[in-house]
């Protein structure tokens, strides 16, 4: 039921600037209006100097903290902060959860809900660093909840959020192809959520068994009407209507390349891809005398297939920046937890491929004599 916007600010102000606050996020913007910062973020902190309220704001580029002392200060900045036309507020207490969303008549949605764990002191700066997926949350009790599963969907979530915009509003269609047992669609989609999105998610996985599964999962959880699944290849697997955002994580050798292909033909906008094996290059280079003065990189086994893997991600980053994607290749996991860390991080942009970018691409594919999968499917489906 919609709420007056100036009400239901009011309630947002109190909670603030109360000692119970944890944790508050504002993000999104009104309809017709844009606030001077795309997202602001705000915590208590313990330093030398007594109590503070951190204040970290982002013009879209740029970081700002600031930390502000109760009382006066504190009310001022707050009052700023709530003066600005965003979107979405979401406020988390010692006792309570808010979420608010302004719609486009201008009005409050406000969902309420009692805090999922508790909180003690503020933070300090010297303590573990806050997880975006609590690990108390009971999708772990589903999913499973080591300290080494924590780890891993942690560093995922971490780099979505760095992917897609603070300030990211409207419906969002995402896709994971290569699901298996989900248990990072599932936090994905779980996030996402929190984060105020409102969000429809289908997972792939070419076993039936797994998509019987996971749909089982869903239903559990209460999620069988936003997040399914389908049984099919990641090529041909029916997904209506296009995503938004795709996800591969650890596909198998060149099935990650066709989940890059089929991203490229929806047109996504944000790709997150986490190769796994990278057997096809290994196997041409193998076939064939490396180039001088270069044979010394696959003389030996061992260095051949780590150059194989070095050379595959680097030609698909190269292949997806010459179809019009920024892209950047990070390492997303601790190499502990697996040696398979690496993830390709790509954004859909306006703009064209150089000819350098073109260049630069057919010179390290003709001085190796290599034909990478992920070029052949882009060629076979222009």
């Amino acid at each position: 039921m919609p709420e007056p916007l100036d009400s239901a600010l009011s309630e947002v102000r109190a909670l603030l600037l109360a000692p119970g606050l944890t944790r508050a996020v504002a993000a999104g913007r009104r309809r017709g209006q844009r606030p001077s910062v795309v997202r602001a973020e705000l915590r208590p902190v313990a330093l030398k100097g007594g109590p503070r309220l951190q204040i970290a704001t982002s013009d879209g580029s740029r970081p700002h903290t600031r930390n502000v002392a109760p009382g006066t200060e504190a009310d001022a900045a707050v009052d700023e902060l709530l003066a600005e036309p965003f979107g979405n507020w979401h406020v988390e207490t010692t006792d309570a959860t808010l979420q608010l969303r302004v719609t486009k008549s201008g009005e409050a949605q406000v969902h309420r809900a009692a805090a999922s764990r508790t909180v003690g002191e503020p933070e300090r700066h010297d303590r573990a660093k806050e997880w975006l997926l609590d690990p108390g949350d009971p999708l772990f009790r589903e999913i499973g909840g080591s300290a080494a599963k924590r780890r891993q969907v942690d560093a995922f979530l971490r780099a979505l959020a760095a992917t897609l915009p603070d300030d990211l509003t409207g419906p969002l269609r995402v896709v994971d192809l290569g699901c298996g047992n989900a248990y990072l669609t599932f936090a994905a989609y779980r996030y996402l959520v929190r984060r105020g999105l409102d969000v429809t998610l289908v997972g792939v996985d070419v076993r039936e068994d797994q998509r019987r599964r996971n749909t089982e999962l869903a239903e559990r959880l209460g999620w069988a009407d936003r997040v399914s699944f389908v049984a099919g290849t990641i090529a041909e697997a029916p997904v209506e209507p296009a995503p938004d955002l795709v996800l591969a994580l650890h596909a198998c050798d060149t099935a990650t390349d066709e989940a890059l292909a089929r991203a490229v033909r929806w047109d996504a906008r944000w790709v997150l891809a986490a190769p796994c094996c990278h057997h096809d290059l290994a196997a041409q280079l193998r076939a064939r005398p490396a180039p001088e003065p270069y044979e010394l990189l696959t003389r030996q086994g061992i260095l051949r297939e780590r150059f194989a893997d070095v050379l595959t991600d680097a030609l698909r980053a190269g292949l997806l920046r010459l179809h019009g994607y920024r892209t950047e290749v990070v390492e997303f996991v601790d190499s502990q937890h697996t040696p398979r860390n690496l993830l390709i991080r790509a954004r859909r942009t306006a703009g064209a491929p150089t000819d350098g970018q073109r260049s630069e691409y057919r010179e390290l594919v003709g001085r190796w004599g290599v034909t990478p999968r992920l070029e052949t499917l882009l060629a076979e489906r222009a």
